[in-house]
C-alpha cells in the first residue's frame, strides 16, 4: 500500500466532525463550494486536494498547515514519521539535507529570520510564514528552509547551508551539521567495510576448510 494514502486514512479516522468543519472552512479558498458540499469525511477532503494536486506525498505542507490550524500534535506526528520514512527512501543528497533541516529546526530558534534573509527569502515571505505559524517556532523555522528549497532549487545543497550558517554567525548549529555528515560517512564506511570482510571471511573459510580439513568422514 502507498504509505501516503495510509497516512492520510489514518489522519482521516483522528479528525472530529468539528475538526472536519475547520478543515473544510481552511480549504474554502481552494476547494469550491459544490465539492466542500458534498465532503463528509477527511478522505472526501484529501481526495478533492489530491485531485486539485494541492497535496502528494512530495508535497505535505498544506496537510501540515491544516493539522497545525487544529493544533493536533498526535497528527503531526504521524506526518512526522511519514516524511522520516520518506527521508529514508530519499537519494542521500536528499537525505542529508533533511537531516540538517531537522538539526536547523531544533537549534536557530528565533534567529530563523535572519538565516532566512541570508537564504533569500523575502521579507513578504517570512511575514506570511509567521501568521501561517504564529505560535510555532519549529514550523516557522521548517516552513523558510521548505521556502528556499522550492526557490532555490539549485542552490538547496547541504554545503551551502553551511556557508550561509557561518555567514550568519550560527558556527554551533554549521558545527553540529558537519559533525552529523562525517559520523554518516563513518557510518556508510565501517557498513561497506562489514560487507567485504563478510564475503573475505567466508572465503577464507571454504579455503581453509578445502585445505587443511579431513575429507568428509575421515577423522581429525
Amino acid at each position: 500500500m502507498d504509505p501516503f494514502l495510509v497516512l492520510l486514512h489514518s489522519v482521516s479516522t483522528g479528525l472530529s466532525n468539528d475538526e472536519l468543519t475547520e478543515l473544510k472552512f481552511l480549504c474554502r479558498g481552494r476547494v469550491g463550494k459544490r465539492k466542500l458540499e458534498r465532503v463528509h469525511s477527511g478522505l472526501d477532503l484529501f481526495n478533492v486536494l489530491l485531485e486539485q494536486n494541492e497535496l502528494d506525498s512530495e508535497h505535505t505542507e498544506l496537510l501540515r498547515e491544516l493539522l497545525v490550524s487544529l493544533r493536533r500534535q498526535d497528527l503531526l506526528q504521524r506526518l512526522d514519521n511519514f516524511e522520516a520514512g520518506a527521508a529514508g527512501r530519499a537519494p542521500p543528497e536528499e537525505r542529508d539535507l533533511r537531516a540538517a533541516f531537522d538539526i536547523i529546526c531544533d537549534n536557530v530558534g528565533k534567529d530563523w529570520r535572519r538565516l532566512a534573509r541570508h537564504l533569500k527569502v523575502t521579507d513578504a515571505k517570512i511575514d506570511a510564514i509567521e501568521e501561517k505559524y504564529p505560535r510555532n517556532l519549529t514550523e516557522q523555522v521548517r516552513e523558510s528552509l521548505r521556502v528556499w528549497k522550492s526557490t532555490k532549487t539549485e542552490e538547496a545543497t547541504v554545503s551551502h547551508l553551511v556557508r550561509v550558517l557561518r555567514a550568519c554567525q550560527l558556527n554551533l548549529v554549521a558545527d553540529l551539521i558537519v559533525e552529523h555528515q562525517q559520523a554518516q560517512g563513518l557510518e556508510n564506511e565501517n557498513e561497506n567495510e562489514s560487507s567485504r570482510g563478510g564475503g573475505g571471511s567466508i572465503s577464507v573459510s571454504l579455503t581453509s576448510w578445502d585445505s587443511d580439513g579431513p575429507a568428509l568422514g575421515a577423522s581429525w
